[in-house]
């Protein structure tokens, strides 16, 4: 059964206005991530993967 997905906006995108925003939803076992200019383009991913990006690019190991 596939359940709608609620997008929210990064608040470090242009302000969280207009078509220039990153946008993120989640849904029991995915990560979806997608640019709010191309909303029918999502790159999938899980929590491990994607937190261990933001880690890297955190410390600057990325």
């Amino acid at each position: 059964m596939s359940h709608p997905l609620h997008w929210q906006k990064s608040t470090f995108s242009d302000g969280g206005e207009g078509n220039t925003c990153v946008e993120i939803a989640t849904s029991p076992r995915t990560v979806h991530l997608r640019e709010s200019d191309s909303p029918d383009t999502e790159l999938l991913t899980t929590i491990a993967p994607l937190a261990h990006l933001i880690r890297s690019v955190k410390t600057g190991t990325a």
